[in-house]
């Protein structure tokens, strides 16, 4: 096994350049009954907008810290150690712009052992370890917490996650082998692998003290007193730490597998396999049933050293950085202090979009919300729509009593136009023509302010032409959401040549204020989500119409590692949608989008896939199959493969050159947060980079030098 304490880890003070240092500061903590305790408290001076992070300079003071404390310890001078973050902070794990700047797998595998290191001090102390979790603990911050003796959540603690194989690597310092011995092998598999490919989903304080990660927990604003206080309970022998989600024998020997068995099967039908960091930890997994913690560890080492050289954990920390920054400050949105306060907002419609819409607004702008529509029992059905939405989340108890009342009395419903003259934003969501859009804009802007906002949801036609009714078109922006509406985190909202400032800005506000990311996009048929969408569609239905079998373009397509295939996702977006879509492009653009007549067959069949009773796909239905049938040149996986790259990299750098979006980190951070894009592929432009599209097309490539990670 490792001597961890014989490395030598100078050699990773090259990558901590800038690092922003989390210090461990220590002071001595002395109980009622005389037990001094050694607290240590992880603060990188920073505020609560840079939380604590670990980059081998904060790593290599905490391990002198805790050498020092073992060295007190020996000499009976403290009973304990415990750490604790700064204030809402324990730590946010790993600094990923340290692990991404590695250059060898002798590199990788250093910062691995190093983390194994430091941690391991906790268990070598002499004395009983405690960490207090009072906040954010991500990633390697969870895991001081897993590898100290015993923990403690503070009870609004929210961000607690083991999130490392969404961005492509595992839990690297210990929490593969410690934490599926602590919780046991279902409930690791939950937090390791489940929650992360479910968009990062992390753990609050009551689910992690549930689940075992934590043995007790207490209210934030007696947070630290309490947990000293239990602390020296422990100490005492007084309290007892029962952990029921231990694994037992019959668990090791029986449903450890099984367990591993069903999470692989889950993610092969789920993700493909295509990501490397999900089978890699589940591998790690399957072997913490037995062994000892140095040879976990061991196994933790290489895997992780591997995973950091890679391909996919260099895209992913490219894709993380376009949702945590880019995101958050919008390529070419116009200034904050321009957008208009929206005190009431109006939704067109009643029918299901349009009831996502009110209910959204109403929740996360907590402001009078009224919606219309053509006559007063459509108004009626949806405004009951909406309020059993709300009673639902009642029922769920993600809302209070008090809350699901205020929701209700700020909505409202009118077939009534003039209820919209206070409105201060103006929303659509009734059919997909140009003629009805016009149409109701025309109609409502009679009612409404001079300054009240106009919004549009098309998906698909120019918002400039919708507008064009209006006596103010300035007053017009897309808004385009993506379905489900409180799910999909993306809004691209579309300027036309008239848009205003003030009203591109208020747009922006809005969605932040949705808790949503917005992209701003030029008005172009498609935008920027459904123009790459209807490219892989029509490549697609290209193959098929020309005689290949739909399992072969689902295989071929696979590679690209997207959350479903095509076929499901005609299934998904409804083949008379897909139909539309593909014409608008095909109509837009002639000479490079395909028009399949036999799509459009399909949508008046009405049926694509074959499902059971619950949903799930049990292949392609045979009238659908025949309908398709007939074409005799069939394309190779191969072939379909290279026109549908070099086809996507031609309509990006076309869609760059028309200035759609500001740069090709717009479409990519589009293709994630609308499309599921999935983070170890780094976004589209990255991909087609690497697969050599982009210098096939036009002779370059979207990022210099190409985003890709070191081959060992």
């Amino acid at each position: 096994m490792t001597d961890y304490s014989t490395i030598d880890f100078s050699p990773l003070l090259a990558h901590a350049a800038n690092e922003v240092v989390t210090h461990s500061f220590v002071r001595d903590v002395s109980l009622p009954d005389g037990t001094v305790i050694a607290l240590i408290t992880l603060d990188n001076g920073r505020d609560h907008t840079r939380p604590n992070t670990l980059g081998p300079v904060t790593l290599m003071e905490l391990g002198g810290v805790l050498d020092a404390q073992r060295a007190r310890a020996a000499a009976k001078e403290i009973a304990a150690v415990a750490i604790i973050g700064k204030p809402f902070i324990l730590a946010a794990g790993a600094d990923l712009s340290k692990v991404s700047e590695v250059e060898s797998l002798e590199s990788a595998r250093l910062l691995g052992q190093l983390g194994h290191y430091v941690y391991g001090k906790l268990d070598t102390l002499g004395v009983p370890s405690f960490v207090f979790i009072n906040g954010l603990a991500l990633g390697g911050g969870l895991e001081i917490a897993l590898n100290a003796t015993y923990r403690t959540v503070d009870a609004s603690a929210a961000g607690i996650a083991l999130p490392e194989v969404f961005l492509g690597l595992i839990p690297g310092w210990g929490g593969a082998y410690l934490l599926p011995n602590l919780i046991g092998i279902e409930n690791a598999l939950k937090v390791i692998i489940e929650n992360p490919l479910k968009m990062n989903r992390m753990l609050k304080a009551p689910e992690a003290f549930e689940l075992g990660i934590a043995d007790a927990i207490f209210p934030a604003a007696s947070f630290l007193e309490n947990s000293l206080a239990w602390a020296g309970s422990v100490l005492a022998g007084k309290t007892k730490v029962a952990r029921k989600n231990v694994p037992g024998k019959v668990e090791r020997l029986v449903k450890w597998d099984v367990a591993i068995g069903i999470a692989r099967k889950m993610l092969e039908s789920k993700i493909g396999t295509v990501p490397v960091a999900p089978y890699v930890a589940l591998d790690l997994l399957k072997a913490a049933k037995s062994g000892t913690r140095a040879e976990g560890f061991e196994r933790e080492d290489e895997a992780l050293a591997k995973l950091a050289c890679g391909d996919q954990f260099q895209a992913s920390v490219y894709a993380f950085n376009l949702v945590q920054k880019r995101a958050k400050r919008p390529a070419g949105a116009p200034d904050k202090a321009l957008a208009q306060k929206v005190t009431k907002v109006g939704v067109i419609g009643a029918g299901l979009m349009a009831n996502q819409f009110a209910l959204l607004f109403v929740r996360r702008l907590q402001v009078p919300v009224v919606i219309t529509d053509l006559d007063q029992t459509r108004v009626d059905k949806g405004i009951a729509s909406i309020r059993g939405e709300i009673d639902a989340l009642l029922q769920k108890k993600r809302i209070s009593p008090d809350e699901a009342n205020r929701l209700n009395d700020l909505i409202s419903g009118t077939t009534n136009k003039s209820d919209f003259a206070d409105c201060d934003w103006v929303i659509e969501a009734v059919f997909e023509e140009l003629g009805v859009k016009q149409d109701v804009f025309a109609d409502v802007e009679q009612y409404i302010s001079d300054t009240a906002i106009l919004a549009t949801n098309t998906s698909s036609l120019s918002v400039e032409q919708i507008g064009e009714k209006l006596a103010h078109p300035e007053r017009l922006v897309g808004f385009h959401f993506f379905n489900p509406v409180a799910v999909m985190p993306l809004i691209e909202v579309v300027r036309t040549p008239q848009t205003t400032p003030e009203a591109l800005a208020t747009a922006m506000a809005t969605a932040a204020k949705l808790r949503k990311n917005a992209v701003i996009t030029r008005d172009t048929p498609g935008f920027v989500v459904n123009r790459v969408l209807a490219k892989l569609l029509g490549e697609a239905m290209y193959a098929v119409d020309h005689g290949t079998p739909f399992e072969v373009v689902d295989k071929a397509v696979a590679p690209l590692g997207l959350p479903m295939p095509p076929s499901e996702l005609l299934d998904l977006v409804g083949l008379k949608v897909g139909a539309h879509v593909l014409d608008t492009h095909h109509n837009a653009f002639p000479d490079r989008f395909y028009r399949s007549e036999n799509l459009h067959k399909l949508a008046e069949y009405g049926t694509l896939l074959e499902k059971d009773s619950k949903g799930k796909v049990k292949g392609f239905d045979k009238g659908a199959l025949k309908i398709v049938s007939g074409g005799k040149e069939p394309l190779t996986a191969d072939a379909i493969r290279l026109r549908l790259v070099d086809g996507l990299a031609d309509e990006i750098h076309r869609m760059l050159e028309d200035s759609v979006v500001e740069g090709p980190e717009d479409i990519d951070l589009c293709m994630i947060l609308g499309a599921g894009w999935p983070f170890h592929m780094g976004g589209v432009t990255p991909y087609l980079d690497r697969e050599g599209a982009s210098e096939r097309v036009f002779g370059g490539t979207f990022h210099e030098p190409p985003i890709r990670g070191i081959q060992d």
